[in-house]
């Protein structure tokens, strides 16, 4: 019986479906977090009866035909690609990316990440790093003695310095665009990582050839949005629900076949 495994492959669906939700709304407070959709397409059709079939009686073509479909499958989990909303912090270095664009870091492996998680911090030898460590890509580091640090919005770092009225300059801040953002292998920790199907990185300053713009004293929040991710959750539950009811009604229809006589 058809209805079984077509409902099973339902149940198996909206599964995965709140486990992409659950991932959201735990990450409704991670930085630069963009919410996740989980895509399904139907799955083969058995042809019993092909459309545009002649009949054998007197010629006519059949103009439907009778397929049945054999259930459900996912196709991918795509990435929302909407910017969260920009929250004050008046960190030095807090960076926002407002606009388009990701922040490249160097792993230990030496390969590079990408990342719109602004939260940098100072490392011990005075670079600009990631929460966990990973160097920015061009590298600052940023003196001792600075009295404080000033990044503008195309991504030049100065460094102030007392008793010294003109600042100076320590680096420039670039950022990274691909032309299939959804492409990018999610890693973990807010890293992104080149895929062929991303294409390669194309690095230029901020402002310039469509990337956003950095603000400095600012963090982007998580673009989830829980009113309609709490909405998806509940059609997923009814669509389970209603898989469930199915693989029921065929296991009665069976039962009701085994008892005649």
């Amino acid at each position: 019986m058809r209805a079984l495994q077509i409902a099973a492959t339902g149940m198996a669906a909206q599964q995965m479906r709140v486990e992409v939700i659950s991932n959201n709304l735990a990450n409704m407070s991670t930085t630069g977090y963009n919410a996740r959709r989980a895509e399904f397409a139907d799955l083969l059709y058995q042809q019993q009866t092909r459309p545009g079939t002649i009949t054998a009686n007197d010629g006519t073509i059949i103009p439907a035909g009778v397929q049945l479909g054999l259930g459900v499958r996912p196709t991918a989990v795509s990435v929302e690609l909407s910017q969260g909303s920009l929250s004050s912090t008046g960190g030095d270095l807090d960076l926002a990316i407002d606009g388009y664009g990701y922040f490249e870091v160097t792993l230990p492996s030496g390969a590079s990440a990408y990342t719109r998680d602004g939260g940098l911090k100072r490392s011990a030898d005075g670079q600009i790093v990631t929460s966990d460590g990973y160097p920015l890509v061009p590298g600052i580091t940023l003196p001792d003695d600075a009295s404080s640090i000033a990044i503008d919005a195309a991504g030049e770092v100065y460094a102030y310095f007392q008793n010294q009225v003109q600042p100076q300059l320590l680096g420039q801040i670039t950022l990274a665009g691909f032309t299939n953002e959804k492409g990018l292998e999610a890693m973990g920790s807010n890293l992104f990582l080149e895929t062929t199907a991303s294409g390669p990185p194309q690095v230029s300053a901020p402002g310039e050839n469509g990337l956003g713009t950095v603000r400095q004293g600012y963090l982007e929040e998580s673009s989830v949005d829980a009113v309609r991710e709490i909405t998806e959750l509940i059609k997923a539950q009814r669509g389970y629900e209603l898989n469930a009811k199915v693989i029921t009604a065929a296991d009665e229809m069976l039962g009701t076949t085994a008892q005649v006589r």
